[in-house]
């Protein structure tokens, strides 16, 4: 069996949406069920294909009769990006270079080993985490001259605004994974303003005036490239790690996010958390989002900017309408970006044995969402009727409170 390569995948895919242009989509032509290749003879894609791929993205490969036209991709795997390794750990990153829709916001997967360190930096955009595995370490220095020291674990968050410089730090007994959300799509790690770096290109004699020390202190700097992320030494207790003699921020750069009280909804349930919630993030907005099996993030839009996925766990679906007679079916699972432009109309149905998470994030200081059956529901009646020819049966059947996961 032949394999593809990704630049001939992409290719196929490519291929597959000329054919929505054309209005040609095999999908439409339900007198063939054998695709891709089955039980018949020949099948439906006699030619190269893989089918380890088009199993992962069943409604790319075989979309729904209701997918038309010629949206963007809006999906891209974690799994498909570049690693970046280093002594205490690794990185990886999704941005606008690899999926071209994303330009609100940049997505990091990054790994730290017990004791490795993402060196003291700063960024020009603003930095929102969440915590996937382990536990860590973060330090930051507030604009008043005032220190932040905390240790956080899995489901908690963290946001430090742009020019704020910190660090992230591994712990005990297996370091941590964390996914970073920037406010740019364009972020690009390997941009990011390096402490070991600045160091490295201020003449000696500046070094030496500036911290009243001799030009020979700064002979023997390490080189960047082996700094970004380094190994390092499990630090201490948390109080061993304050400022003795120096005064604590009073920001609080981070959040408990799994300790909210979530919304229950019939089909699972909703964490939000803004700068309602987490006072410090002004730039990012989110949501935590839980679909027990068969349940349905229901029918809706965001009226404030376009939403950036992370799934976390389980396999689904997403479908998105764009206008004009556009819609297309992405199919998700852990590890995956996903991505709605703003106010176009979307679904995520948990097609999995197993619960589905994934979180919503906006470059917003606000979460909201606007509910179909909510929004039909507190129109008038007689209106949506005569719009969409149905029953009362169907009216009856909508509800003025917003049931944002339907079971």
């Amino acid at each position: 069996m032949n394999k593809l390569t990704r630049r001939s995948f992409m290719a196929f895919a490519a291929g597959g949406t000329v054919a929505l242009a054309a209005g040609q989509v095999h999908a439409h032509d339900n007198s063939v069920t054998t695709f891709p290749a089955g039980s018949v003879s020949g099948g439906r894609d006699p030619g190269p294909h893989d089918p380890t791929r088009e199993a992962e993205n069943p409604d790319i490969v075989n979309p729904p009769a209701t997918d038309s036209g010629t949206l963007p991709n809006l999906r891209y795997s974690f799994s498909d990006a570049h690693v970046r390794k280093g002594s205490g750990g690794w990185t990886r990153q999704v941005t606008e270079r690899e999926l071209a829709i994303s330009t609100t916001i940049a997505g990091v997967d990054m790994r730290l080993d017990a004791g490795g360190i993402r060196e003291l930096h700063w960024h020009k955009e603003g930095e929102w985490a969440y915590m996937t595995y382990g536990n860590a370490r973060v330090t930051a220095f507030d604009t008043e001259g005032r220190w932040f020291v905390d240790d956080i674990g899995v489901g908690d968050l963290w946001y430090f605004p742009p020019g704020i410089p910190h660090s992230i730090q591994g712990l005990g007994p297996d370091g941590c994974e964390f996914l970073l959300a920037f406010d740019d799509g364009n972020f690009d790690e390997d941009s990011t303003f390096l402490l070991s770096d600045w160091f490295k290109h201020i003449p000696p004699e500046v070094l030496a005036k500036n911290f009243s020390l001799p030009v020979s202190t700064f002979s023997n700097l390490p080189s960047p490239s082996d700094e970004y992320i380094f190994a390092g030494q499990v630090p201490g207790s948390l109080a061993s790690d304050s400022i003795s003699g120096a005064k604590k921020s009073t920001l609080q750069f981070t959040h408990r996010m799994l300790a909210q009280d979530p919304i229950k909804a019939t089909g699972g349930t909703v964490r939000i958390t803004d700068s309602s919630t987490f006072q410090i993030s002004k730039t990012i907005a989110a949501a935590l989002v839980e679909i027990e099996p068969g349940g349905l993030r229901e029918l809706h839009w965001h009226p404030n900017n376009d939403e950036w996925q992370y799934y976390l766990e389980g396999e689904g679906r997403m479908g998105v309408f764009a206008s004009s007679g556009q819609a297309r079916t992405f199919d998700y699972r852990a590890g995956d970006v996903g991505y709605v432009p703003f106010a176009m109309g979307h679904y995520i149905e948990n097609t999995g044995k197993g619960p589905l998470r994934f979180l919503e994030l906006f470059k917003s200081d606000y979460y909201a969402d606007i509910s179909l059956n909510q929004w039909l529901a507190n129109t008038p009646p007689a209106l949506v009727k005569q719009h969409l020819k149905l029953d009362d049966a169907f009216m009856q059947a909508l509800s003025l409170e917003k049931n944002p996961v339907v079971k």
